[in-house]
């Protein structure tokens, strides 16, 4: 096997090789290429990591909110002795029917 220190030296020679024009040229196609890709994934309409783990977060608590204000209101209406026409925790994704 080749050693790291060997393979940078070949590529340092390489590298030296190359005629300037060829590496302006490299390098313009790169940031051609990188531009497109950019453009064409802000088109796609896709969020950040960030942004995805933010949106998460503060899902998770607001369903933390959800279930701890329905025990709330199902101890009230023990309470009240009100029959809960719902006794399900889950939640119902489905559209409402119009």
């Amino acid at each position: 096997m080749l050693e790291s220190k060997k393979l940078d030296e070949f590529a340092a020679k390489l590298n030296s090789a190359i005629p300037d024009s060829l590496r302006n040229a490299q390098q313009d196609i790169e940031k051609t290429i990188r531009a497109g890709v950019q453009g064409a994934m802000q088109r796609l309409d896709l969020v950040s990591r960030e942004e995805f783990e933010v949106q998460a977060a503060l899902l998770a608590r607001t369903r933390e909110k959800l279930d701890a204000l329905e025990e709330r209101v199902r101890e009230l209406e023990t309470k009240l002795g009100i029959n809960s026409p719902r006794e399900s925790t889950e939640y119902d994704d489905t559209p409402a029917a119009d």
